[in-house]
């Protein structure tokens, strides 16, 4: 009897075991999807990650496919990218490991409305009823890297079980490579970077590499840097010879104004002039003939805008491309104004969220955002952007600031009090250095009078371009070549400064930059 009381309790003990073992495996990670509300014309759908396991999961990424005629229109607490009918989120950058039995949560809006459900469901490249397991990447070792004047290339040692690497630059992630080596382009000269790597495959991301620092060599700089570009329209204020300019001033590389929306989600210069075969692309030509270059700049104050008429983010870096595609750019500036894009919290996230994509798809592409400012620096929205910059992992290059038409009687010092502000936000938000910061800030100006008659002599931009030259900013720009002529007296037009100066003498002083 004894001896059968022994066998039970063994069996029972074999069977409680295997069925805790099996428990604990069935609860893997899961993720779960709900339908939190339909209006007909679209939906919110909201996603829970649990992490049934006992360790903590580094990673997450969840792959929903759609049916047919369905997308995603906005997304927040998770970063979102799509191939098709399929959405993948993944963490957002400040995002940390999902402790042992914890949820997080993200949600997106779609279209069109009745949304029947998904298609299907990956986690991890696993099964979302509890798949998601499997193991992470070990650490990358090795980590070193070499510099030019305006890139890092970067070696490692491969990491176990990695089937691609994460590369971060002061701890923001800057790009992906599927081998052991990446080039990190676009960057500012004679400016220290710190790099990390981490291995990921289906099971998420592995820890990340120790950090190696890296400084850039001294730049060319002056007049052949696109840090240098005043605005250029050829849609209005009697456009100059870019070559006339050019050979007057030394100036090579210029901001061409605006491309906006022909009708949806179409760019075109002025929303009316085609990429190719109009005033804009002949001067294009004559800028690269003379041996200068363009950045072409979407937005601005007025008109129908790109960024209020793409629907979703993924939409917008697709009218991006169009242009980067159709003038092989090296640049693209986003001059971000007015109540439709500056002041609109989801357009801004979804500029932010189309140039994160633009950057992943174009390797070296540098990015610039343009927005206005107060006396001490960016405001509420000008705030938000920087922060939401950095929580979307945009990788913005340079945040660039309009120090005019906030009533300034002293434009020089309000012009360095803004950059000033400007400084100790980026410094805040991304942890750069002072110097970092400014390389990554930049100013653009109005050269004469401003719209609310502020005024800036040559003499005083001179000054601003011997303070942001000597701080290391990374782009001087101002508004605009065409008004870069003398006419005393003549107030606030289109093609002259409304004070007494030499034809282009801004545009000189701005290619000493």
């Amino acid at each position: 009897m004894k001896r059968i009381s022994v066998a039970l309790a063994a069996i029972t003990a074999v069977v409680v075991a295997l069925l805790t073992a099996q428990a604990a495996n069935a609860a893997g990670v899961t993720a779960s999807f709900t339908k939190v509300s339909d209006w007909g014309s679209g939906f919110e759908g909201k996603v829970t990650v649990t992490n049934g396991t006992t360790s903590s999961l580094s990673t997450w990424s969840v792959a929903l496919d759609f049916p047919s005629g369905y997308t995603v229109s906005s997304t927040w607490d998770a970063n979102h990218t799509s191939s098709g009918q399929t959405h993948t989120f993944t963490p957002p950058s400040w995002a940390g490991p999902l402790a042992p039995g914890a949820t997080v949560s993200f949600g997106f809006n779609g279209s069109p409305g009745n949304f029947p459900g998904i298609a299907a469901c990956r986690l991890n490249g696993g099964s979302c009823s509890g798949g998601g397991g499997g193991t992470v990447p070990g650490t990358p070792t090795g980590l070193s890297g070499t510099a030019s004047s305006s890139s890092v290339s970067l070696t490692w040692s491969a990491a176990s079980g990695a089937t691609s690497y994460n590369i971060y630059r002061n701890g923001s992630k800057v790009g992906t490579s599927s081998g052991t080596s990446y080039t990190d382009s676009g960057l500012a000269a004679n400016t220290t970077y710190s790099y990390q790597v981490s291995g990921t495959n289906s099971a998420g991301e592995g820890p990340k590499s120790g950090s190696v620092s890296v400084k850039t060599g001294t730049g060319g700089g002056g007049t052949g840097s696109k840090k240098a570009a005043p605005y250029l329209y050829m849609g209005w204020g009697d456009p100059p010879s870019p070559a006339t300019v050019m050979n007057a001033t030394g100036i090579k590389w210029f901001t061409m104004a605006f491309i906006l929306s022909s009708g949806g989600c179409n760019p075109a210069w002025d929303g009316s002039r085609p990429l190719q075969g109009s005033a804009d692309a002949n001067a294009i030509a004559a800028i690269r003939a003379a041996g200068g270059d363009i950045v072409p700049s979407f937005g601005g104050w007025s008109g129908n805008k790109l960024g209020p008429n793409c629907g979703t983010p993924e939409a917008l870096a697709g009218a991006y491309q169009q242009v980067i595609n159709a003038y092989n750019l090296k640049a693209i500036d986003i001059d971000i104004e007015n109540s439709d894009e500056f002041e609109n919290e989801a357009v801004q996230d979804r500029i932010l969220t189309a140039l994160k994509i633009v950057k992943q798809n174009n390797p070296g592409i540098q990015t610039i955002v343009t927005f206005g400012t107060s006396t001490t620096g960016p405001n509420y929205y000008g705030n938000r952007l920087i922060e939401r910059s950095q929580a979307l992992g945009a990788n913005i290059d340079i945040f660039t600031l309009m120090p005019f038409d906030f009533g300034s009687s002293n434009i020089y010092n309000d012009t360095v009090g803004a950059s000033q502000g400007l400084n100790t936000k980026l410094k805040a938000t991304f942890g750069w250095s002072t110097a970092e910061a400014y390389a990554h800030q930049g100013i653009s100006g109005m050269n004469g009078l401003s719209d609310q008659q502020e005024l800036t002599t040559t003499a005083t931009w001179q000054n601003i371009t011997n303070w942001a030259k000597s701080n290391g900013l990374g782009r001087l720009a101002f508004w605009s070549v065409n008004r870069d002529r003398g006419c005393a007296g003549g107030g606030v037009v289109s093609n002259c400064s409304g004070i007494a100066q030499p034809d282009w003498e801004f545009t000189r002083i701005t290619a000493g930059f």
